[in-house]
């Protein structure tokens, strides 16, 4: 017989069910998980060496967790993963409003329907991915919200004294016994308030109104808060913070494979994109990297964080950019520019907070030179480093490309230029196939325009050639041959 089959309390107690803590669940199905060697936080990357083993920790000393950590770190991922640790389905007196254990009731209405119906009572099974409450803390949120009120409506329609507990209407915190909880953003939550959480997270109980309840809730709460908003916005009052049990520090990817990973997860493409455009691994290297130049940039306020979801969305748009040029062009398949990282920027300028500097630049001149530095980054990893000081009348690699834009004055790339165009161009730059081919000789074939696009903006960042923007697309020429063919 299944458990979740038994329908009445009497069954309940035939089967053998033993109730338990939702702390103790949390942590008997972890270590079980640990002792499998099956992944637990399955999703989560670039935490497990770092922020997973003390979440490991913190759930096996049955603590209350506050995560800490910048925007767009997967915190409140982390927190809904933990359902996942919870028992699979769980007995509760029907109809109770708090999940009441039919083995160890707490509130009035349980305790009355036991008393009155013994082994007949019913019960109902709540399935794990039902027991997760999630509250976005704001300065309106009040102690009635979470704990509850005096509910006037009821003891009007009922006929009872205020004075009569029946009469209490219960906030999202009762509601979520025996659950997780998460409250994002701290913080935020006005202090007045977070004093209201002080019974609830040391004894496990509530007060409402006066009333003098003894309801010992059963709760798994997790907190998230953003470091800065310590200063900026409110705080989290010292003893409320002396009641959490553990304080975890999430951070960012640390290396690009892992940025590229989640970015991936993350994306919302369909296959029609995926099928549509071809993306160059370099290509995918360069966007992840934008991030970590926007995070040592002097014109970005660093301590707001630069979320992991920039490169989600630059990257969709980074696709819907080559998609829209194939749909233009009436064909199937194309293969993504770097002048295609134009169409980026609206997924960038959204997603930093700019310092003064930044905001004298402008958000979208800022958003070009993050591209920009993240080229410049990345050039010397593929080609010989370009030297700020050079002798004089010495042949460097990129001699021969920056000569043929001296004597053919340059090209233009339009952005919607179709593909046969746009190879043509680029292939009549000789000088760039013999460095393809001298410097990445085993790049695959379908690589090879986006490199060659690579050399040229590579060079218009360390100075060597010029790139100027007009309405449909990019010119680029001699850094000083136009000038002088105008003397």
């Amino acid at each position: 017989m299944k458990i979740e089959n038994i329908k009445t309390l009497g069954e309940l107690k035939k089967s053998g069910y033993e109730s338990k803590s939702i702390k103790d669940e949390l942590r008997n199905n972890l270590r079980e998980k640990i002792k499998s060697g099956k992944p637990v936080f399955e999703g989560v990357h670039g935490f497990e060496n770092t922020v997973i083993p003390e979440l490991e920790r913190a759930i096996l000393s049955r603590h209350n967790i506050n995560l800490l950590g910048l925007r767009g770190q997967a915190k409140t991922r982390l927190a809904r993963k933990m359902v996942e640790l919870l028992d699979e389905y769980i007995p509760f007196v029907a109809g109770s409003e708090i999940n009441d254990d039919p083995l160890n009731p707490i509130s009035r209405f349980a305790k009355d329907i036991i008393a009155e119906k013994g082994d007949e009572t019913p019960i109902e099974w709540l399935h794990r991915k039902d027991r997760f409450f999630e509250k976005l803390a704001t300065p309106d949120v009040t102690v009635a919200d979470l704990i509850g009120d005096v509910d006037p409506i009821k003891a009007a329609n009922l006929k009872l004294s205020y004075a009569d507990d029946r009469v209490i209407h219960f906030g999202m915190i009762p509601r979520a016994n025996r659950c997780i909880f998460v409250i994002n953003e701290l913080p935020d939550l006005q202090a007045r308030i977070q004093v209201a959480l002080f019974n609830i997270l040391q004894e496990g109980d509530i007060q409402i109104r006066g009333f003098k309840l003894r309801m010992p809730l059963d709760m798994q709460f997790v907190f998230t808060a953003n470091p800065e908003d310590y200063t900026n916005r409110g705080s989290i009052v010292t003893p409320l913070k002396d009641r959490i049990g553990s304080q975890i520090l999430t951070h960012y990817p640390e290396t690009i494979a892992i940025a590229r990973t989640i970015t991936e997860q993350e994306a919302k493409l369909d296959v029609e994109q995926h099928e549509s455009v071809y993306i160059p691994s370099l290509a995918k290297d360069l966007l992840e990297q934008i991030s970590f130049e926007a995070r040592e940039s002097e014109f970005i306020d660093n301590k707001s964080g630069v979320s992991a979801r920039m490169s989600i969305t630059a990257y969709e748009n980074l696709l819907s950019t080559a998609e829209r040029r194939a749909l233009r062009a009436g064909i199937d398949k194309t293969a993504l520019r770097l002048s295609d990282f134009m169409g980026i920027i609206p997924a960038i300028t959204g997603k930093v907070e700019l310092v003064y500097e930044g905001e004298q630049e402008g958000a979208a001149i800022v958003a070009q030179h993050l591209i920009g530095d993240a080229i410049r980054t990345f050039f010397p990893m593929y080609f010989p480093k370009i030297e700020k000081l050079e002798k004089p009348n010495e042949k460097t690699p990129y001699t021969d490309t920056i000569e043929w834009f001296f004597t053919e004055s340059g090209f233009e790339l339009l952005d919607d230029c179709s593909d046969a165009k746009y190879k043509k161009i680029l292939d009549g730059i000789l000088p760039l196939d013999i460095l393809l081919k001298k410097y990445q000789p085993e790049l695959p074939a379908e690589d090879c325009y986006f490199m060659k696009e690579f050399v040229l903006w590579g060079l218009v960042e360390y100075k060597k050639l010029s790139k100027d923007r007009f309405s449909e697309g990019y010119e680029f020429k001699d850094m000083y041959g136009s000038y002088i063919s105008k003397l």
